[in-house]
């Protein structure tokens, strides 16, 4: 097995001390109560992508697996909820993320299984391909392509991708993810689609792989890669 397997562009977040799983359950839209790892974000209370990440138990404690440019922003946050508890937030710099495409190491992708195997472990040599991989499926992930406060939550596609739960209990921005479910009504929706003329509606650009991700209304889907995930999801 090639031991290029560590996603450089990620990092992890450690919380740990008092009953983490309760304070970090009240704040996330997945559910961190039962088996890990779940994909989740923190919202704005308009129910708005902020952060989103992977989330794992190691122990007592859990671990963010994160974008790294955003792993300081994402502690800083959290510790503005943690009042008084004694809880310890901190960027944990002896793990770092690893993904093969395919392979026994590590376990499903929790968003997608076909985005491949994920595990945590000391860093080593970077890999290569995972963001042409991820976009090939139609993952959106991170602030760039989510942007900070600008995106609906669902409309990051996260209830087909396993990002959301509606059977928790309350969390930030719960009210309008709740409601858009409810009434089904995902009016636009984050793409990947072939390189083109930036415009209001694009939200990155990857030149070197000919694609870019922008944020389209369904009906104006228009040349976008449609996995057979979210072609289902369209439809229903």
């Amino acid at each position: 097995m090639t031991d290029a397997t560590t996603l450089a562009d990620r990092a992890l977040v450690r919380l740990s001390g008092e009953d983490v799983r309760g304070f970090l359950q009240g704040l996330v839209t997945n559910d961190v109560t039962g088996p890990l790892p779940v994909w989740a974000a923190l919202l704005s209370p308009q129910g708005k992508a902020l952060f989103d990440f992977i989330i794992w138990a190691d122990g007592d404690d859990l671990l963010l697996d994160c974008e790294a440019e955003q792993a300081e922003a994402l502690a800083k946050r959290l510790t503005l909820y943690r009042l008084r508890r004694a809880i310890t937030i901190a960027r944990d710099e002896a793990l770092a993320v690893h993904w093969l495409r395919e392979g026994e190491a590590g376990v499903p992708d929790p968003r997608l299984a076909v985005l491949g195997r994920r595990w945590l472990a000391a860093p080593g040599a970077p890999a290569e391909g995972w963001v042409a991989h991820r976009l090939s499926l139609g993952v959106t992930e991170g602030v760039a392509e989510l942007g900070s406060g600008e995106t609906l939550w669902l409309e990051c596609n996260a209830r087909e991708l396993n990002g959301v739960s509606f059977a928790k209990g309350c969390y930030v921005g719960q009210e309008n993810t709740a409601r858009m479910n409810y009434r089904s009504k995902v009016n636009r929706r984050l793409v990947a689609a072939p390189l083109g003329e930036a415009g209001d509606r694009t939200r990155a650009v990857y030149p070197e792989l000919g694609l870019m991700v922008e944020h389209r209304r369904v009906e104006s889907l228009g040349d976008a890669l449609v996995p057979e995930w979210l072609a289902e999801a369209i439809a229903a």
